[in-house]
């Protein structure tokens, strides 16, 4: 059966570009929208019943779609509902983190100014469990809702905090992923984020009272840390590679006051390091920028160059931060 009668709403050709903050990639063969968690269960069913790779986008942040597209379904969650009860935030995967940001101060609700600024939606921010400022997701996440997939059955579970497993820019629902698809870039380690089995619906988070001014006093700090040290005025997909942990730096370079990603590839003289419509940005090393029309073979080029200078001067592998779209092993 074709897929255009199993989904009506289905889209064809679709350009990803436009549904990324990095604004690139190529097109995905189907694209569907889910206004309701019903159509996004009915599409992953939908999928799974054609045995088609599919990708369920948030705010496409932390996302580096193939110049080639995707040849399975992108779902494009819309959900966006919250709810305030009881001290507890109840809010659906698709919504932005900077509407639940907004609403925190007109609560006066304290525990979320860190993210001011992030793009992204409360799914996406849970699954890499975002954070910034010494704070993260991980701090204020009570309970997670998921649909769970094992081979054709689909059950809705619920996650506590610690079944989420979060840790530094990580979590459970980075690794429980039953296929990975698309041609791997050389050198670069793929994440699993391919016809996943488990899908982030919605989440409980719990904020603390506190004082609106001193919650505003924070928000413009950190806001006005953000425009003097990241390139916003670029497309990006926000930090590339995560912090490396003291425990992976090799044992010469462990005296290292810090272990900063930007700074590692600054003092590698990648600063500026152009390669095509793309380039390493001079305001924050770890942060790549699309000059307009770039595409993601250069961003790929600019990844493996990062790695093999920061691997050759002090002995540590990068890991990425973000998601590799349609890209094969």
């Amino acid at each position: 059966m074709k897929i255009e009668n199993l989904l009506l709403a289905i889209q064809k050709n679709i350009s990803l570009r436009n549904y990324t903050t990095f604004k690139i990639g190529g097109k995905a063969k189907y694209f569907f929208i889910a206004k309701r968690k019903e159509d996004l269960i009915k599409a992953i069913s939908v999928a799974k019943k054609l045995n088609l790779p599919f990708f369920v986008f948030g705010g496409g942040s932390n996302v580096l779609v193939s110049d080639r597209g995707f040849k399975g379904l992108v779902i494009k969650f819309l959900i966006s509902n919250f709810q305030f009860q009881n001290g507890k935030i109840f809010c659906e995967a698709g919504t932005p983190l900077a509407k639940l940001v907004q609403f925190s101060i007109e609560k006066s609700l304290t525990g979320l100014e860190w993210a001011v600024g992030i793009p992204g939606t409360v799914g996406g921010a849970v699954y890499g469990n975002a954070g910034a400022f010494g704070s993260s997701m991980a701090d204020i996440v009570k309970s997670v809702e998921v649909l769970q997939i094992a081979n054709y059955k689909l059950q809705i579970a619920n996650f506590k905090n610690r079944d989420c497993k979060f840790s530094y820019r990580d979590s459970i629902f980075k690794h429980a992923n039953s296929l990975t698809l698309g041609l791997r870039p050389r050198g670069v380690r793929i994440g699993p984020c391919e016809c996943p089995n488990l899908i982030i619906l919605s989440a409980e988070i719990r904020l603390k009272k506190g004082k609106k001014s001193e919650i505003e006093r924070k928000i413009k700090e950190y806001l006005n840390y953000r425009k003097e040290t990241q390139p916003l005025n670029f497309p990006s997909a926000g930090s590339i590679f995560k912090n490396p942990l003291p425990a992976k730096v090799s044992k010469k370079f462990r005296r290292a006051r810090k272990f900063s990603a930007a700074e590692l590839i600054e003092k590698c003289g990648l600063k500026g390091k152009k390669i095509g419509n793309v380039k390493i940005s001079e305001k924050h090393a770890n942060f790549i920028i699309n000059l307009g029309n770039g595409k993601a073979k250069d961003v790929i080029k600019l990844i493996n160059l990062v790695k093999q200078k920061v691997k050759e001067k002090f002995g540590i592998t990068l890991e990425e931060e973000i998601q590799y779209l349609g890209f094969k092993n």
